[in-house]
Parts: structure tokens; C-alpha cells; sequence
């Protein structure tokens, strides 16, 4: 064997020895992020079914006033809570939607809060912990009170709050993040591995059984769906909590923070305030033909705030800011306006969530099934591989850990960086190393007496 080829067999041996690593690690957290993504995947189908009494309403001659839902929201809403915002009805079928808060709060879909008054409805679903923020329905054309729900209770948020931190608070992030993480890293060392060298095409060949074929359909699906993996990974990094924070901070420094909304906007006293009618008036002849989420002035000199309430359609993202007696608009930014970086998490996001419609949901469903299959098939393999009364670990050659290029020396710099928790974790599993080395050393000494 030349030098050159026990460098690559070197590397190798490394590459996979990290591979098993980020698959232990990884492999509970990913087992059940998988399982929930696949459930929160199918989000809209639930919700259609359960809030169809909330959501909808049977289109009459005309509608009231925006005013007169709000005022009949208020009236059922619990005594003293404020108006947070309101989504007014985009098709002719489509319910009135008031957010509340309670005195001093702001809405907070995953915050606790007690108990609430809420009007006589149908009997209702309730998913996951109460929420400060509530929605009160309203039937757009007789004013009619449909019922309320805590932000929580709504399944698409406690599914996404099953997912994210399975139903517990923010100190629990950090595994999904930590996950999240070591997923990354098996599916830059799975590549790596798998890459087609000389006359090898890296395809399932044909009739391949026990653990070759096991090995070779692992590899396959999990490279087949690597951009998608990419997707998944970066955007759920993006609002984690140490990453993400890393992640926005690199972003401002390159100047793709999202465009600045100018301080000091306030509205002239001039005339009567527009009510909640005029404002949507003022907003619907300014942005796309998107839903809009509302937001009323907070003082006399405040401003009216508009800006979209649907993410399945990033390119109509807009934000309108106008004055709360003229409507003049002092403020506009649509997605033009929009950095690179921006779009590309106002694109990837939605898309995490499968909010782009039955295709996103198909991919994500296909992206699940072959997590799945790679955590498993992974397994299987180390189980086949694995001698009685050993660890299973792959085989390190002499010199591994020296053997990688300075490329990868400077991915792994830049990963660690970006991933605060690979780096704390990947510190312990390199003490973890040096104890397995000393401690097999010394095995090897006892044999030789």
C-alpha cells in the first residue's frame, strides 16, 4: 500500500469513527424529531378538520364592519385583556381572527396564563399547556361570536412546540439543537464516505444482501435527499437558541439583516383616528393579496402596523406601517426589500413546516421515511458488524486523527463556531477518545504479559 493510499484509508477510518459518534449522539433526538416533524407535516390537513366550526363561516350578502367583529370579540374576551392584533377574513369564507393579551403581557404562544371566560361553542379540541395570547373567532357578517382558543391549544402550535422542545419549556431546546447539531456533521462525514471513488458510481448495485446491501441503500437515501437534509438542518439551526444566535449574529455582520424599520415614526393628531375598518381599508390598497395581521396604534401618536399573516406565500412578505388619522403610508418594505439571506429563510422555513402546499408535504414525508430508514439501517449494520463482548466501535488506523486536510480542519472550525453545542460535546467526546485509547492500551499491555 503507497502513502497515498493509507492517507485515504486513514481518513477514512476517521470519517467513520465520527460518522458512529454523530449517530449515537444523534440518533434518539433525530428518532423522535423525525416522528413529530412527520405529524406537525400534516398540520393543515388536522386543522381543517378540527377548527373547520372556528376557522369558516357560510358566506352571506355582506359583511359588517371590521369594527363590530372586534367589539364582540372584546365583549367575549376575558375582563381587562387588550387587543394584540386582528386578522381580518381574506376569502369570503373566512372568520374574523382576534388576539388577545392579558394586562402587561404580550402574546406568547408557548407562555402559560389561567383559566379564561370564553363564550358557549361546539366542544373543542385543546392541545398542549394554556398559552397567554387567546383567539377570539368572529363571523364576519352578523358579528356572531364562533369561539375561542388559547394560542397553545391550537394543534399546529403545540405540534410545533412537540417538536421543537417536546412540550416542555426553552431549557429543553438545546437537545433538538444538539441534535441537530450531530446531524449535520453525520451528513458531511456520511458524504464524505460515500463519494464514488475510481470506477465506483455510488448506486445500490443490484442484488446486494445482508449488510453490503443494508450499507449500500443507507448511503444512497441519505445522500439522495442531502440537499433536503441541508434545508431541514439549517433553517430548524436558525431559530435554535445558541446556533441561531450565532447564526443572526453572522448575518448583521454581513450586512443581511433584515431592512430597518426608521425610529421615531408617529402619526399627526389630524382629524378623527381611523377605526379598524379604515385601517383595513388602508392596508388592503397597499399590500399584496395576502392575509393581513392587523395591529392598532398603542398611544395617540403611534402608528397603524400591517403586515402579512401567511407564510405559504414568502414572496408577498410585506411590512406597512401608516399614520393613525390620515392612513398616509411612513413606511413600506416588500420582498424586494428583502436581503438574500432573508428570503432564503423566509423560503426554507415554510418550507421546514411544509406550509408550500401538497408537494412540500409529499418531500417531507419521503425525507422522513428515509431518516427513518438510515437510523435504522444504521443500527442494523452496527449490530451485524459488531463483535460479541466489543464496543462496535469502527476502527481507528495509526495516525487518523493527523490524517485529515486542512479543508476539513477548516470545516470543522467553521462548524463548531456556528454550533456551540458541537463544540462543548465534541470537546467531552474527545476526552471520551483518550480514555478509550488509554484504556486499550492497557488492555494491550495486560495481553502481552
Amino acid at each position: 500500500m503507497d502513502d497515498h493510499t493509507f492517507l485515504i484509508a486513514r481518513r477514512k477510518s476517521l470519517y467513520w469513527r465520527i460518522h458512529f459518534w454523530a449517530a449515537l449522539i444523534a440518533s434518539p433526538f433525530a428518532l423522535v424529531a423525525t416522528l413529530t416533524g412527520i405529524l406537525y407535516v400534516f398540520t393543515p390537513q388536522i386543522e381543517a378538520r378540527l377548527y373547520q366550526h372556528l376557522d369558516h363561516v357560510v358566506p352571506q350578502a355582506s359583511m359588517l364592519p371590521l369594527d363590530a367583529a372586534v367589539a364582540a370579540a372584546e365583549r367575549a374576551a376575558p375582563r381587562g385583556w387588550a387587543v394584540q392584533h386582528v386578522v381580518p377574513p381574506l376569502q369570503q369564507d373566512d372568520a374574523v381572527q382576534v388576539a388577545f393579551a392579558p394586562p402587561g403581557g404580550a402574546q406568547d404562544e408557548h407562555a402559560g396564563h389561567g383559566g379564561h371566560a370564553a363564550p358557549a361553542t361546539p366542544p373543542k379540541p385543546k392541545f398542549g399547556l394554556p398559552a397567554q395570547a387567546i383567539i377570539v373567532y368572529v363571523n364576519p357578517y352578523d358579528a356572531r361570536v364562533l369561539g375561542s382558543l388559547a394560542g397553545s391549544e391550537r394543534f399546529g402550535n403545540w405540534a410545533k412546540k412537540l417538536h421543537s422542545r417536546l412540550l416542555q419549556n426553552d431549557g429543553w431546546r438545546w437537545m433538538i439543537e444538539l441534535a441537530a447539531s450531530w446531524l449535520m456533521v453525520m451528513l458531511v462525514t456520511g458524504v464524505v464516505l460515500w463519494w464514488p471513488r475510481g470506477a465506483q458510481s455510488g448506486l445500490p448495485k443490484r442484488g446486494a444482501r445482508g449488510r453490503n446491501g443494508w450499507r449500500q441503500w443507507h448511503a444512497f437515501l441519505g445522500v439522495a435527499l442531502g440537499i433536503v437534509s441541508v434545508v431541514i438542518l439549517t433553517t430548524g439551526l436558525t431559530w435554535s437558541q445558541q446556533a441561531g444566535g450565532r447564526i443572526r449574529a453572522l448575518r448583521d455582520a454581513s450586512g443581511q439583516a433584515p431592512p430597518p424599520v426608521p425610529r421615531g415614526l408617529h402619526s399627526r393628531e389630524e382629524g378623527a383616528p381611523l377605526d379598524w375598518q379604515d385601517a383595513w381599508q388602508v392596508a388592503r390598497s397597499h399590500a399584496p393579496a395576502i392575509a393581513v395581521q392587523l395591529t392598532a396604534p398603542a398611544s395617540q401618536d403611534d402608528v397603524w402596523r400591517a403586515t402579512m399573516a401567511d407564510r405559504s406565500q414568502p414572496t408577498l412578505r410585506f411590512d406597512l406601517q401608516f399614520d393613525a388619522y390620515s392612513g398616509k403610508p411612513l413606511y413600506y418594505a416588500g420582498w424586494q426589500a428583502q436581503t438574500a439571506f432573508g428570503k432564503a429563510t423566509a423560503i426554507g422555513i415554510p418550507f421546514h413546516r411544509g406550509e408550500f402546499g401538497w408537494w412540500n408535504q409529499a418531500l417531507l414525508l419521503l425525507f422522513g421515511a428515509s431518516v427513518l430508514f438510515s437510523l435504522v439501517s444504521g443500527w442494523v449494520m452496527f449490530f451485524k458488524r459488531r463483535l460479541p463482548g466489543s464496543l462496535g466501535l469502527p476502527r481507528l488506523l495509526p495516525g487518523a486523527w493527523t490524517s485529515p486536510s486542512a479543508l476539513a480542519w477548516l470545516v470543522a472550525a467553521g462548524m463548531c463556531a456556528l454550533m456551540p453545542l458541537l463544540l462543548i460535546s465534541g470537546c467531552m467526546l474527545m476526552l471520551l477518545e483518550l480514555l478509550l485509547a488509554k484504556w486499550g492500551a492497557r488492555i494491550g499491555r495486560m495481553r502481552l504479559r
